[in-house]
């Protein structure tokens, strides 16, 4: 086999992108550079040869000539050298290069050949990464969220800094798995979220209730999406927010709604509390009549017509029994329950009251039911509380009016149900009918407008609207609407 000749090697040098410098291995003068580092020094081959370290190198301490050398002769003992040096150019161009120093045993003449590449760019894109890591870090040092990578079997493979403080991690401390830090009635939920996330978008935000490593129960905000960038960094992103005060606030409004809806139940029973004791002295008062009289009879020794009176007292005290169940199962404090109900049906529980208040006011209650079925979602007892809340407000309106009347109708309009509270009473200004349901805005004389305002926020809860207009043959005409139930 033939080898190259030398000037075939020259040939091979030339060719190559990266820059090549043979030094003479005992006094590290420049012997022959290829074409490539000549044009990146800006100097001829001829010129480049009597150059020193310091006509062709930044003015550094980093880039001593002994620095160089030393590095030239360890290639010679140790092998192949890597170091960082700065060349400058002929026009003082500086040029941050990557040096690997090899020493190659020529026989006539041993040499280190130098290999360098300009990585002044690369350098510069690690600064600014550098720069950029730096300041998320001061970003993220004082956030609530936190961001983790969990891999696909479910283990932390990553958290930041602000992630570790939210669930309660010291630095150093195993992470463990994701759904370690769940609740038991959470963690098939959250495992669930997780495996469901996708590459195109972040799931949507789930509330999960957490025990932090310190003990401490919290409420975390989730949203995950799939990342595979690389295999250090395949799986799913999770990004968490700490919402603990979102959740008690809720709550407290919660409550807050809850008592507010449960004194307006005992202020609606308190306006009708003569109507429901005159209802229930009736039969009362028949019980004791038909008592007596079955006495006198059992006296005379007749027995038939003393059970009959005993049989209708038993009636009577049956209705009244009834009067009070309604009335309890109206007012008493329970916990809210959305079921899927017929507004009509609605209607029909509570329309008892409307007729038992309206009946000693001389006001006459008409009710006209949709034919078909109006299925909604809705705390049965709430929108009963506004059906009662609107009619009763219509019945103070109508006091000093002759003949007054109230139509309580059902009706289906596009994909709402409805129900109107009709009167036909003075009705109120223009101005007032936009603020009626508004609080402290009340149709009635001496009123506060807190039975209307709390409607508002009843219906407003089920996702509905409530409002007021004139009514065609004068009056008021006032109207709510909730969203028909998808099955309907």
């Amino acid at each position: 086999m033939t080898y190259p000749a030398d000037a075939d090697f020259h040939l091979l040098l030339d060719a190559l992108n990266q820059c090549v410098l043979l030094h003479e291995a005992q006094t590290k003068t420049i012997v022959w550079a290829n074409r490539a580092a000549c044009a990146a020094l800006g100097y001829a081959l001829e010129e480049l040869l009597p150059l020193k370290a310091h006509h062709m190198t930044r003015e550094d301490a980093r880039y001593r000539r002994d620095i160089a050398v030393s590095a030239m002769d360890r290639s010679i003992m140790q092998g192949p050298q890597t170091y960082e040096w700065c060349y400058r150019s002929r026009s003082g161009v500086d040029m941050l290069s990557e040096a690997v120093a090899t020493y190659v045993p020529l026989p006539q003449h041993p040499v280190v050949m130098v290999q360098f590449r300009d990585i002044s760019e690369e350098e510069a894109m690690r600064q600014k990464l550098r720069s950029y890591e730096t300041r998320l870090r001061e970003y993220m040092q004082d956030l609530g969220e936190g961001v983790a990578v969990v891999t696909p079997r479910g283990r932390l493979a990553y958290i930041s800094e602000s992630g570790r403080r939210v669930l309660g991690v010291d630095a150093g401390e195993p992470l463990g798995a994701a759904s370690d830090y769940c609740t038991r009635e959470d963690r098939d939920r959250l495992i669930a979220q997780l495996r469901g996330a996708t590459r195109h978008e972040s799931t949507s935000a789930q509330r999960y209730r957490i025990a932090r490593r310190d003990g401490a129960v919290r409420w975390l905000r989730i949203t995950s999406r799939r990342v595979e960038i690389d295999d250090e960094l395949n799986g799913v992103l999770v990004h968490f927010r700490d919402v603990s005060d979102e959740v008690a606030m809720e709550e407290a409004r919660r409550e807050e709604a809850r008592t507010l809806e449960y004194a307006g139940r005992y202020n609606t029973m308190g306006e009708m509390a003569m109507s429901i004791a005159h209802e229930l002295s009736q039969p009362l008062a028949a019980v004791r009549n038909f008592i007596e009289g079955a006495i006198q009879r059992i006296g005379q020794n007749a027995t038939d017509s003393a059970v009959w009176g005993l049989r209708e007292a038993d009636r009577q005290a049956e209705h009244a029994a009834h009067i009070i169940k309604s009335v309890r199962e109206f007012v008493v404090k329970r916990d809210p329950i959305e079921t899927q109900s017929d507004l009509r049906d609605v209607l029909a529980e509570v329309a008892y009251f409307i007729q038992l208040r309206a009946r000693d006011d001389g006001v006459t209650v008409n009710i006209t039911q949709c034919e078909e079925a109006l299925p909604v979602r809705c705390e049965r007892v709430l929108i009963g509380q506004v059906i009662l809340n609107l009619a009763f407000n219509a019945v103070e309106a109508l006091n000093a009016t002759t003949h007054g009347v109230i139509t309580l109708a059902t009706s289906r309009n596009g994909g709402f149900a409805e129900l109107h509270v009709i009167d036909n009473g003075p009705g109120v200004s223009a101005d007032a009918l936009g603020r009626l349901f508004d609080g402290f805005s009340s149709s009635k004389e001496g009123g506060n407008g807190i039975g209307l305002s709390l409607c508002r926020n009843i219906v407003s809860r089920h996702d509905g609207r409530i409002w007021a207009q004139r009514a065609e043959a004068g009056g008021l005409d006032c109207r709510f609407a909730l969203p028909l139930s998808p099955r309907a």
